[in-house]
């Protein structure tokens, strides 16, 4: 059982569904352009995460995807820290079909403080209801791990090893510098980290030979149970190809078959309380 922890579908920009900004990637990636590519690699089902550049906090068209691929796809979606009824409103997210989490965006992670009362009520409601909370928050991990302590009983999963990543080349000088302070997050047993996008840290092509001492990092840190590998698809598309953000990890000689189960597909299962029924 394979499970991308996390891509994105998204329709033409169009007046019905207007795109709210810019999304590195194709002009669409359609749940069948979606559900297409995972076949052609043999991944079994996916964590659909509404991209938030695109929809902000509309989640509507990942319903829809959700709804023709029951079998394929999860949901996660962004909810506005600055509404006025955080609660009720992930109530109702959480008795959707295949919804399995909640996320927080901190593109600037430096304007917010760790007592904000927006972000600390998504984080109470969401272990209310059941919802794992996807945490974009590069650039800040303190901030992470106050809001982590603050709420122990909220599953909290950490995007894209908690470090900023490239939309497109060039990869910075030295992507992988804020990992320190990163791995100090896994004192917190509430924190899994998603291992999202790192083929896209690479500084050299497939297989990314440079990117397995850093990953080893993680995984010796967090340990193997609390890694969920994904490809952050599309947002990789001008970095890597879907199939070369899968194949990299399943080709890998640095995990065991055991530990390549869990890091691609029983983590992620466990984690968000579901597993694909269709696929491979």
């Amino acid at each position: 059982m394979i499970i991308d922890a996390q891509v994105h579908a998204y329709e033409l920009d169009r007046p019905e569904r207007p795109w709210a900004g810019f999304l590195h990637g194709p002009a669409e990636a359609t749940g069948e352009q979606m559900v297409q590519a995972m076949d052609t690699v043999g991944v079994d089902g996916a964590i659909l995460v509404s991209p938030f550049r695109l929809y902000r906090f509309d989640p509507s068209y990942a319903i829809e995807v959700q709804a023709q691929f029951p079998d394929r796809f999860a949901l996660v979606r962004p909810f506005d820290p600055r509404s006025a009824d955080i609660d009720g409103e992930m109530r109702a997210w959480a008795a959707l079909p295949g919804v399995v989490g909640a996320r927080i965006m901190l593109p600037d992670p430096h304007s917010v403080s760790g007592d904000d009362p927006g972000y600390n009520q998504m984080l109470e409601s969401a272990a209310r209801y059941g919802l794992a909370v996807n945490l974009l928050c590069w650039g800040n991990p303190p901030l992470a791990a106050e809001f982590a302590r603050r709420h122990p009983d909220t599953q909290i999963v950490l995007d894209h090893l908690g470090l900023a990543q490239p939309f497109e080349p060039p990869v910075p000088d030295d992507p992988f510098g804020d990992l320190p302070r990163v791995l100090e997050l896994a004192e917190c047993d509430n924190v899994v980290i998603k291992i999202t996008g790192a083929c896209t840290l690479s500084q050299e092509r497939f297989p990314f030979p440079d990117i397995w001492d850093p990953v080893r990092r993680v995984v010796d840190a967090f340990s193997i149970d609390r890694c969920l590998w994904g490809t952050d698809w599309t947002r990789a598309v001008h970095m890597v190809s879907y199939v070369e953000g899968v194949e990299a990890f399943r080709v890998s000689d640095h995990f065991s078959s055991t530990d390549r189960a869990k890091l691609m597909g029983e983590n992620a299962a466990r984690v968000y309380g579901w597993q694909p029924a269709g696929g491979h």
